[in-house]
């Protein structure tokens, strides 16, 4: 039977060492999606903008079959002209009077300009279909150039991922393992500060007695309440789970943005009461 969250009970020193430690196994998972950078995006894009041209590509050429399909309609109606003329010239041979004659040749010219006009639309189908097969031949070349981009895209992804693809599952396994050991609550405030914090930072240790995700002071008193492990202290300031790594032995390593000093703010007017996550609530 699934064990409940609900039902794991656990001592508060043990709940601020399991969210720790979420925190930096998640953290490493944040590390190994922004060595791939944009890649994926990139990669996605460009599959999107393949499929595009090829749906477009499809539809040009679609187009171009009907413009062939009407040229051989206009075709068929000059052979039919040809012909009604051929008849309409042996009928005026055997007309008995003017009227007759007249009429007939009124027939043949009609039918000479039914030649003419079909001839007009198939030169201007003609022209549409040349600049269609332009159009097609363009796409066709940045289709091409896309497909050599996707593929050198694909080619770096693929080493990045077997990189770290090892590193990465076990690193997965092990921040589900850790949640499983979180009250509901407490797992769903953790999601929601990380979801919100730009380092994706939901859980800070005190580093020069400041706040190690916003940096501003925290006083002595509340530092020895956080080292204590008696209460789920966070930040008044940044609303992080403040947590006394040493305390918990769990080793520290670097999270932080490269290249990203962190820089203790100026000292703040602190409220009457610090702020602390009651779970009984």
């Amino acid at each position: 039977m699934a064990i409940r969250q609900e039902d794991i009970q656990a001592s508060v020193e043990e709940t601020l060492k399991n969210v720790f430690e979420l925190q930096l196994s998640d953290s490493k998972i944040d590390k190994i999606k922004t060595l791939r950078g944009e890649l994926p995006l990139e990669v996605k894009d460009l599959e999107d903008e393949l499929a595009g041209l090829e749906t477009r590509i499809g539809k040009i050429s679609s187009e171009i079959k009907l413009k062939e399909h009407d040229i051989s309609s206009k075709q068929q109606e000059i052979k039919d002209a040809e012909l009604h003329i051929k008849k309409y010239s042996e009928q005026q041979d055997l007309v008995r009077n003017n009227r007759e004659f007249e009429s007939i040749a009124k027939e043949i010219e009609f039918q000479k300009l039914e030649i003419e006009l079909c001839n007009k639309r198939i030169k201007e189908f003609q022209y549409e279909i040349k600049q269609k097969q332009l159009l097609i031949d363009e796409c066709q070349k940045k289709f091409d150039d896309r497909s050599i981009d996707l593929q050198h895209k694909n080619i770096e992804l693929n080493d990045i991922v077997q990189e770290n693809q090892k590193e990465e599952e076990e690193l997965m396994k092990r921040s589900a393992a850790l949640e499983l050991r979180l009250e509901s609550r407490l797992l769903s405030a953790y999601k929601k500060i990380r979801s919100n914090a730009r380092n994706g930072l939901a859980v800070c240790t005190v580093a020069r007695d400041a706040c190690g995700g916003c940096f501003n002071k925290i006083p002595p008193q509340r530092q020895l309440d956080i080292k204590t492990h008696k209460k789920i202290i966070v930040c008044e300031y940044c609303g992080r789970i403040l947590v006394d790594a040493e305390m918990l032995g769990v080793e520290i390593p670097i999270i932080l943005p490269p290249g990203e000093r962190p820089t203790i703010k100026a000292p703040t007017i602190m409220r009457e009461a610090p702020p602390i996550l009651d779970l009984d609530d």
